[in-house]
């Protein structure tokens, strides 16, 4: 029996390897770079490659490849050999230090938003060392940025670095204020839980909408969904489990820290969370995650899917971005300790959290706007639209008797008591949680809990990183020329909180009554679509914080403002023209065929005996018949809206035609399909059923 210790990332050049294969000068220099960003020697490079090179081959390896995150939302990769011819005839294995640090991929064909012309190819991959290579199948993958020819940001990985430069440079300012010397540098860490379906392969394969779009564009309500709460903990299926058995191992070889598995509410739905870690690795670790579900689903005679709503009237699958600040002595910034209300350094963090979340709410939810995520936001234990934070009773009081100068009058811990001697008694937190809370302290760290399923973690947590750098450079200007350190400070605090606690609520983020209060009372911003929220990523006061923290130049972020609307549109023509095709090509023949024989077999009894009245063959052809012809209506209706979409001149209005006009067709052909659905003969219906999707894995 293998012991994951023993082969927990073996696939992975990690500070093991390193220390084992490198000298001990050219480790040390590595480390330089990897820890203070030093600059990185080119003779160092070279050494580096070598071993890299070697302990590849020592694995199996046969090829390396920049493995990067272009602006689709997946990974990208061109894998190239490590041969070099010999003079002899033969060929020797090679890897310079410039071939580690440098790639040049086509950057033609990668969503640019008309950063690069089709006939201007040239880009390049640039090495990060800050994220350990790793072995995949038998290729040498090296995490890269990348960039076009003139230096814009072409990817995901940059901007997250920019980020994380950023907030690092503006906390240590702060943390100097507070005589922490000693800190070198401020890391943001991330544990990202993974929800996603399993369903099962032949049923997959049956039905088109999945192929092409990820989720289910028709299907009815099946007689048992999630309604009995059975499912959420529930005793994992054989199935399931050796799935979940063999993504383990997978992942441990790749040292990813996979940690916590359990099937989440909706039926057929999972959750994998892994242990914290550094920003970009676990962006690079949550995107290998999903690449290696899709591939271990696909052993086991299963599909893995990612969608944010791959199935109406359940729970959709979110991503759940749970985030802190650390030093890199290992402290948390964001830990309380035993007495918040004495942690002035804690409190300086904490607010300049809630101040970023409420300057920039409007950046956060555009950095979860996805065709996909608009579905899931706002049901089902999705947060809704309006961004908000959950603080607790605890923080909560605190940060009232800091703005009204009162003294804080905490609650003792408090020891849960369960009434049965044998059972040990507990400390209560002091936090609950908050399900419907879009962004929810949970006792050291924020969750951010609108990111979806598909989407790269790296844009959500690159808004969050810039906006909270720019809260600490804020009170950093301000604290660095006080007089009065300690008085600042308190006087600093309180203001923020009178001017920012609208931002704060502990309720039901699905109450009617908090969309109202927050829209109308507390002034928040409500984007329930991507077309909504997506333009506002130019608004001045945007531009001036990303360009300002050189996150974005203003180029860059031109550019994503067009690739996401871009994406957004193309998603949902896919969608749109996926429902044509299935409702012409499947639904409609299969509902006539039904007709069909309910209609010759009514002509059957009437020979037999013409007394017989045949009213149920009768009133279900009348009702069948009368669908087809809504269905055959809905379905001319659909194709004109997608003929006028193409009349829009610009993305943005593009976009807003498809949220108004294109997706209400699409939602108006759905409701007599599934309809039919409901009263066809099953052995006639042309694909499987939600019931059967759901309930298919054993």
């Amino acid at each position: 029996m293998k012991h994951v210790s023993d082969y927990f990332g073996s696939l992975v050049f990690d500070d093991r390897v390193m220390k084992a294969r490198l000298s001990s000068e050219v480790y040390q220099s590595l480390k330089k770079t990897i820890d203070e960003g030093a600059k990185l020697d080119l003779s160092v490079a070279n050494a580096v490659a070598t071993a890299m090179k070697d302990w590849a081959i020592a694995n199996g390896a046969t090829h390396y490849t920049h493995w990067f995150q272009p602006l689709t939302g997946i990974t990208a990769e061109k894998h190239d050999s490590f041969i070099t011819p010999a003079p002899d005839g033969r060929v020797i294995m090679e890897f310079s230090g410039s071939e580690l640090i440098k790639g040049e991929p086509d950057a033609s064909s990668f969503p640019s938003g008309g950063l690069r012309a089709t006939f201007e190819a040239r880009g390049y991959t640039a090495w990060d060392p800050t994220s350990y290579a790793f072995i995949k199948g038998k290729t040498l993958c090296i995490p890269t940025a990348f960039c076009s020819y003139a230096g814009e940001a072409l990817d995901k990985k940059t901007p997250l670095l920019r980020s994380m430069e950023a907030l690092n440079r503006q906390a240590l300012r702060i943390l100097r204020l507070f005589g922490n010397d000693h800190v070198k540098c401020v890391r943001t860490s991330v544990g990202p839980e993974q929800e996603y379906f399993l369903v099962d392969r032949e049923m997959y394969e049956k039905r088109r909408d999945l192929i092409f779009t990820g989720r289910t564009l028709f299907g009815a309500k099946p007689p048992k969904g999630q309604e009995l709460d059975d499912h959420y903990f529930g005793a994992i299926k054989p199935t399931v489990a050796a799935f979940m058995e063999d993504l383990n191992e997978e992942l441990w070889k790749l040292g990813i820290l996979a940690k916590t598995e359990h099937n989440e509410v909706a039926p057929a739905q999972h959750e994998l969370a892994p242990i914290y870690t550094t920003t970009n690795i676990a962006t690079d670790h949550n995107q290998l995650t999903m690449e290696i579900m899709q591939k271990v689903a696909a052993r086991h005679g299963l599909v893995c899917l990612l969608h944010e709503k791959p199935f109406a009237g359940v729970n959709g699958s979110g991503k759940h971005n749970n985030w802190s600040i650390s030093t890199d002595e290992g402290v948390n910034l964001l830990s309380p300790g035993e007495t918040p209300h004495d942690n002035a350094q804690f409190l300086l963090f904490l607010c300049a959290v809630i101040k970023a979340v409420d300057d920039y709410q409007d950046l956060l939810r555009i950095s979860v706007a996805t065709a996909g995520n608009d579905l899931r936001l706002g049901a089902q234990e999705a947060p809704p639209a309006i961004v908000s934070i959950f603080l607790g009773d605890e923080l909560n009081a605190v940060l009232e008797s800091l703005e009204n100068d009162t003294p804080y009058c905490g609650v003792k811990k408090t020891k849960m008591k369960l009434g049965v001697d044998v059972l040990p008694k507990f400390t209560k937190d002091n936090t609950d949680r908050n399900r419907t809370s879009p962004f929810a302290f949970t006792g050291n760290k924020f969750e951010f809990r609108m990111v979806g399923s598909a989407d790269s973690i790296a844009c959500a947590n690159i808004m969050l990183n810039s906006a909270v750098a720019e809260s600490l450079r804020v009170y950093a200007d301000y604290l660095e020329q006080a007089p009065d350190f300690q008085s600042a400070l308190q006087e600093m605090l309180k203001n923020t909180i009178k001017e920012h606690k609208r931002i704060i609520f502990n309720g039901n983020g699905y109450d009617d009554a908090w969309i109202q209060e927050a829209t109308l009372k507390r002034g928040l911003s409500n984007y329930p679509s991507t077309p909504d929220c997506v333009p506002h990523i130019l608004d001045r006061k945007n531009v001036e914080l990303l360009t300002g923290q050189k996150i974005y130049t203003e180029p860059e972020l031109r550019a994503r403002y067009e690739i996401v609307l871009e994406n957004y549109c193309k998603s949902i023509v896919i969608e749109a023209n996926t429902m044509v095709d299935m409702a012409e090509k499947e639904i409609l023949p299969a509902i006539t065929a039904y007709a069909m024989e309910l209609a010759k077999t009514a002509a059957a009894k009437k020979v037999l005996n013409e007394q017989i009245t045949c009213a149920f063959e009768c009133e279900r052809v009348k009702t069948l018949s009368a669908l087809t012809d809504e269905i055959a209506l809905k379905i001319q209706e659909l194709k004109k809206s997608l003929i006028s979409l193409k009349s829009t001149e610009t993305v943005c209005e593009e976009s807003a035609f498809i949220r108004d006009q294109v997706l209400v067709k699409m939602r108006e052909l759905r409701v007599p399909c599934d309809e039919a659905e409901t009263i066809t003969a099953r052995k006639y219906w042309p694909f499987p059923t939600y019931g059967e999707l759901l309930f298919g894995v054993k």
